[in-house]
């Protein structure tokens, strides 16, 4: 981490700012100062949104997402950042230009500002998360809605209370962030093919109601724990369904025999009586 931005001297004509301006590795990637103070929900909750992020429609390669992450946003202020608490991107792929893990995520760097950002309400940050907060003086830094909405225009806009369960969003309509309304429980985001929802269950061996992602129909998108159990399950399933099916073919041999046997008896039983058992069939 390096205290002060390196500049690279300009030339004429004028490098474009991802060359000249400073890159992830110049910037400060964490300040302990910053309310918000990490628990173990603002951990869990962005590893489920984490794990559960996959657009159908884009391909994994080009997904990405972060939690607690530097986002530097403002090419006049280049140390100016918010840190969500989790956001998704897509068209961008997961490393920083496809060789090195973020340490933050520098927007005059990347190809695509985020999608989607999610903060989860603290008693210390609920003003700054819900744009109640005045706005900011010419040489402060603006609060998170404004940085969201103006400066980014993220389309989605996610904020979620677990002290009283309640999800609320906003969509970005004509340069402003509009309420978005509940469809049958979900956030619908048709652009990616998903929906975010609540979900009571059980991550991680806790029980509670979690944010999470779904698809556009409600079906619920399993995080790679989830799916390797669901998978597991089905292979006992078919297991147990094979060796029924065994089962049952051996059933039926064995009583296939069994009827074979008690009608060689029966023609053995009628030649002692005199009667061809041959000449019956013709009979009947």
């Amino acid at each position: 981490m390096t205290s002060s931005p390196h500049y690279i001297p300009q030339s004429d004509p004028p490098l474009p700012p991802w060359e000249t301006l400073p890159t992830m590795y110049d910037l400060p990637s964490d300040n302990p100062e910053e309310p918000g103070l990490p628990d173990d929900f603002h951990f869990l909750q962005p590893l489920l949104l984490y794990l559960t992020f996959q657009p159908i429609n884009w391909n994994s390669e080009l997904v990405y997402s972060a939690a607690d992450l530097n986002l530097y946003y403002d090419l006049q202020h280049p140390l100016w950042y918010k840190r969500p608490d989790w956001f998704g991107v897509v068209g961008v792929g997961k490393l920083y230009k496809g060789q090195d893990l973020r340490l933050s995520y520098v927007t005059w760097q990347e190809p695509a500002n985020p999608f989607v950002v999610v903060e989860l309400l603290s008693p210390g940050t609920e003003d700054e998360d819900l744009g109640t907060r005045r706005e900011s003086a010419a040489d402060k830094p603006p609060s998170k809605w404004e940085v969201y909405e103006r400066i980014l225009r993220i389309p989605y806009y996610v904020v979620f209370s677990r002290y009283t369960n309640e999800l609320r969003a906003f969509h970005l309509v004509g340069g402003h962030y509009e309420p978005m309304n509940l469809t049958n429980g979900y956030l619908l985001m048709p652009e990616i093919d998903l929906s975010l929802g609540l979900w009571q269950g059980s991550f991680r061996d806790i029980e509670k109601l979690w944010l999470r992602w779904f698809t556009l129909a409600g079906e619920l998108i399993p995080a790679p724990t989830e799916e390797a159990a669901a998978a597991t399950e089905r292979a006992i399933i078919a297991e147990q369904e094979a060796t029924e099916a065994k089962q049952e073919a051996t059933e039926a041999r064995q009583e296939a025999a069994q009827a074979k046997r008690k009608a060689e008896q029966l023609a053995e039983r009628l030649r002692q009586l005199g009667v061809n058992p041959d000449e019956l069939d013709e009979l009947l």
